[in-house]
């Protein structure tokens, strides 16, 4: 063989404009590169390769072949020269393979590579890329061994090695240990392989890839329900064959990603199970991402389908409220009203929010009993007036002047407003449990602080945000023009994009007179789920993100709980470690 050997003729008849592989394309107008490599043995990043074979086809026509002996720079061992029959004063005058490489990688450019066994040679590939600085193209890859074993019983071949494969399938050049060679067996092998693909309806280059890999039954079988979804942002739908909802998601490529689940990435047991239920697939296209995941949060709560499981029930929230009545008590409800003193949420659990009651009651002198006490009867005291951690209202030792002013009026600012006292309270009895050794207790505390501060710091950037009649911002599409969105009391009320090119302000009027009719109401998200308004949040606070037109300023208190962040940072992260450690 001569040091190196290259032929293209030129492809008449090709589409120029077509760049890279489309998953979609029928395979025989798919142009493969099929390769073989001899190496030195060994793994990819210590062996070398000694010799590249590639053939370019494409519906059956050979258009290119590219084949060369590579110097790898190390002795060749023994056993690989009788194997192959490559010595090592043959590779002396080849060319090393940084110097083959660019050849390579533009002959396999916008074409599948396949091999046989091919996680062997992409990974040598790869790694002589990575080795000398070339950036490998990360091609779609068939491999004829795995197709086989999908596509060929054992009665008919007793394995799928390539001689046996070659041999069933009356390939004109039988496989030697020679790159070149084995190369042009494996393309006949992939021949006779396709010819056995149509039985199995696998009739594009992405359904052959995917047949190849462990692909459930019922994924095979369902994967029609993917056909004629659009290649845009938006909402899908997995709907069982009475139309109930079973499975809601989002993406930015409907398709796309509705066809990940039915390939072999896709191995998670509940989906596998809601895919055996579902008959069809809905899609509900959107302007932008931020509408697709809005309307993805909706949807979960209205249908509640049996296999979302992340946001399942967004309105399902409590908060932690101080009751009405002389010497009002915290207690967890679900809904707030106006005539609500002070309150602190919304809370994603009953726990989350008794956590937070309990740093209260360390921190300030709230009353924990659920009594309802009067200004004139006197109700016996409870152990914890014995033990100093009540003022004992019940007994009237406090006036509710007092009680108002020690215990109400801490917590009402706490959570609208500057936490200091509420914070400094419960570091200094962090400080002095720590000091005490009683670490344990400290760390308790710790977990109660961060339920304080994160539900203040959440509900202060809601409140801002819903406090707000209207806004209208704009952030830059990835293909060009603004997304557009306009939000009310922190409900997404409408949604666009503008054209590349246009002024985005006639798009902004049509959105603003079709847009949703939002009234104000109580609370830091009256209109709204938390979660959506989070969501509108993010998005607006993205660097990018233009305000184009607001009712009111946007702001939040200047000594407010966002101050804090860092120390609720590093309380956070000490709370991990500590159960990273435990867990280990």
């Amino acid at each position: 063989m001569a040091a190196q050997e290259f032929r293209q003729p030129a492809l008449a008849g090709l589409d120029p404009t077509v760049e890279g592989v489309d998953p979609a394309l029928p395979l025989y107008a798919t142009t493969f590169v099929v390769v073989d490599l001899e190496t030195t043995g060994g793994a990819p990043d210590s062996g070398g390769i000694t010799e590249i074979g590639a053939v370019k086809v494409r519906g059956g026509e050979e258009l290119g072949v590219l084949a060369t002996l590579v110097n790898p720079g190390v002795p060749i061992p023994p056993f690989i020269t009788v194997l192959t029959g490559i010595t090592q004063a043959m590779l002396l005058p080849a060319p090393p393979i940084e110097q083959v490489l660019p050849s390579f990688l533009e002959f396999i450019s916008d074409a599948v590579l396949v091999a046989h066994n091919a996680p062997y040679d992409v990974g040598f590939l790869k790694a002589a890329c990575a080795k000398h600085g070339y950036r490998w193209p990360n091609p779609r890859v068939l491999d004829t061994a795995a197709l086989a074993r999908r596509v060929l019983l054992r009665d008919e071949v007793p394995n799928r090695k390539l001689g046996t494969l070659a041999a069933y399938f009356r390939a004109a050049t039988q496989p030697t240990h020679r790159a070149l060679d084995d190369a042009r067996a494996t393309v006949d092998v992939l021949h006779g392989l396709i010819g056995r693909l149509g039985g199995h309806r696998v009739d594009t280059v992405g359904d052959a890839i995917e047949f190849a890999r462990a692909v459930t039954p019922t994924q095979r079988r369902k994967r029609h329900l993917a056909d004629g979804l659009p290649r845009s942002p938006g909402v899908y739908i997995f709907r069982a064959a009475d139309d109930r909802p079973l499975y809601v998601g989002t993406s930015r490529d409907i398709a796309t990603r509705v066809r990940s689940y039915f390939t072999a990435a896709e191995k998670r047991a509940r989906i596998s199970e809601m895919l055996a239920a579902a008959e069809r697939v809905e899609a509900v296209e959107c302007a932008h991402s931020l509408e697709a995941e809005v309307r993805e949060l909706r949807l979960i709560g209205a249908h509640a389908p049996p296999y979302n499981r992340r946001s399942k029930y967004p309105e399902r929230v409590v908060w932690l409220k101080l009751t009405d009545g002389p010497y009002p008590r915290l207690s967890v409800v679900r809904e707030i009203s106006p005539s609500d003193r002070a309150y602190l949420g919304p809370f994603t659990s009953r726990r989350t929010a008794e956590l937070a009651a309990a740093g209260f009651h360390d921190a300030v002198p709230l009353r924990q009993c659920t009594h309802r006490l009067s200004l004139r009867t006197v109700t016996p005291a409870c152990a914890l007036a014995e033990l100093g951690r009540c003022p004992a209202p019940c007994e009237h030792r406090i006036s509710p002047e007092e009680y108002d002013a020690r215990a109400v009026t801490p917590f009402a600012t706490a959570t609208t407003g500057d936490p200091q006292p509420v914070v400094d309270a419960l570091l200094a009895r962090i400080e002095a449990l720590s000091a005490s050794q009683r670490y344990e207790e400290a760390a308790a505390l710790r977990s109660r602080l961060v339920a304080v501060l994160r539900a203040a710091v959440r509900m202060q950037r809601l409140a801002a945000l819903s406090a707000i009649a209207e806004v209208a911002a704009a952030h830059p599409a990835a293909g060009g023009g603004w997304e557009l969105a306009l939000v009310r009391h922190g409900r997404l009320a409408g949604a666009g994009v503008s054209p590349p090119g246009v002024h985005p302000r006639p798009t902004l009027a049509a959105i603003r007179a079709t847009a949703e009719t939002v009234s104000p109401g109580h609370g830091p998200v009256p209109a709204a789920s938390p979660e959506e308004s989070e969501r509108i949040l993010s998005w607006l606070e993205r660097p990018e993100t233009r305000l184009v037109e607001m009712s009111a300023g946007w702001a939040s208190p200047v000594a407010g709980a966002a101050r804090f962040r860092d120390l609720l940072t590093k309380a956070e992260n000490a709370a991990s470690r500590q159960l990273w450690s435990e867990r280990s």
